[in-house]
């Protein structure tokens, strides 16, 4: 077991989620697909590349070079103008996603960011970002690489170097071969400037600066030098710096492809709900004092109900107990489009408040444990259960 870090970066972002938002709204063309791009006013001499399809990148076009320049390479290059709402209701649905498996999330960007997944065996680590990039392909219709590694410098140079829509890992003992015979300047944080002192120095793969004297490249590039010299040789001790405000509450929700009518059905989503968020509870190591459930109609009407218990919990029994039970109180039979379940006032601590059946409370809450603890197991081993 050691400390696995995610970083999952998707593919041309601007576009990926342009094509799939068309796509979604009845068109028929996927311009990812055929040469495109994502750019400015062309009446404009400040129009300028965006993103770019594999097409595009065929013809040689380039990310940030002018829409002029770019049609001068494809004739019939086609041409999306962006769309910032968009690409930000995108990306807040990818982190939404995300968060089904940590609450340790840092946005690096608007389209990626690392992932703390905690203490994990490698071959386990390696599923579950198989899980999560299939996934968000299924679900987004989008695509994302991720790198898998021991810290977060590794973790990027990873999904950096193998792309699109792949997982890639750069451990330890695979730095050597899969990062020293690239040219330096491929190495996070090596600009231009440093390439040009590096190259002076006969310093030109990544391999050659993790070799070089530590001493030697401090006295040239001061604090940078020490910071490239350590990312050359994977050393990198920063932390995912998470929201705190993630790991207060813990949530799911899911909008329904069809109203829900039934109650029986409605208990089903409640259910895997319940097994998700109770998860996400036990894979962080807390425990609830407060469960809710959301319910949204087919005419936008919302409404929650909320109880707060005496014991705090993390089993998907007792989740789904209470939220069926808050459900079936609050629903006034209406046609249901949203559905969605909220854990608050977490702790890391279980703490039980004494009573005349807590040695029988507590042999069911062991059992359960033990039951969640099995499914939790052949969910990381096997995704879905």
């Amino acid at each position: 077991m050691e400390k696995i870090i995610f970083h999952i970066d998707v593919n041309s972002a601007y576009l990926s989620w342009s094509a799939a938002d068309k796509l979604k709204n009845g068109e028929k063309l996927d311009i990812r697909l055929v040469p495109s791009v994502i750019g400015g006013d062309e009446n404009s001499r400040r129009g300028v590349v965006l993103a770019k399809s594999d097409k595009a990148k065929y013809y040689g076009i380039i990310t940030g070079e002018s829409l002029y320049s770019a049609r001068k390479k494809c004739n019939d290059l086609i041409v999306i103008p962006p769309n910032f709402k968009i690409y930000e209701e995108y990306s807040k649905n990818m982190f939404e996603f995300l968060h089904n498996y940590t609450p340790y999330i840092q946005k690096y960007s608007i389209d990626e960011c690392f992932l703390d997944m905690g203490l994990n065996k490698r071959e386990d680590a390696l599923k579950l970002a198989e899980i999560i990039r299939k996934e968000i392909k299924e679900k987004f219709n989008f695509t994302v690489s991720i790198g898998v590694a021991t810290n977060k410098l590794l973790a990027k140079m990873a999904s950096e170097l193998k792309k699109p829509d792949k997982v890639n890992t750069i451990f330890k003992e695979e730095i050597e071969m899969k990062l020293w015979h690239l040219p330096v300047e491929e190495l996070f944080m090596v600009g231009k400037s440093a390439k040009k002192t590096l190259n002076l120095m006969y310093i030109y793969t990544i391999g050659e600066l993790a070799t070089s004297d530590k001493a030697l490249i401090k006295d040239k590039l001061k604090s940078m030098g020490e910071l490239i010299w350590n990312y050359a040789n994977g050393i990198d001790f920063s932390k995912v710096e998470y929201d705190e405000e993630d790991i207060k509450n813990i949530s799911n929700e899911t909008t329904l492809a069809t109203d829900l009518l039934h109650r029986e059905k409605a208990h089903r989503v409640i259910l895997e709900l319940s097994d998700k968020v109770s998860y996400r509870l036990r894979k962080n190591n807390k425990y609830c004092y407060s469960i809710g459930i959301n319910i949204k109609t087919n005419e936008f009407k919302s409404y929650s109900h909320q109880k707060k218990i005496l014991n705090p919990t993390n089993s998907t029994k007792i989740i789904y107990k209470i939220a069926t039970e808050l459900f079936d109180k609050c629903w006034k039979g209406e046609p249901i489009r949203l559905l969605g379940i909220n854990l608050s006032n977490l702790t890391d601590t279980y703490i039980e408040q004494l009573s005349l059946l807590s040695l029988k409370d507590d042999n069911e809450r062991k059992a359960k444990g033990n039951v969640d603890s099995v499914l939790d197991a052949m969910r990381e081993k096997y995704g879905k259960i």
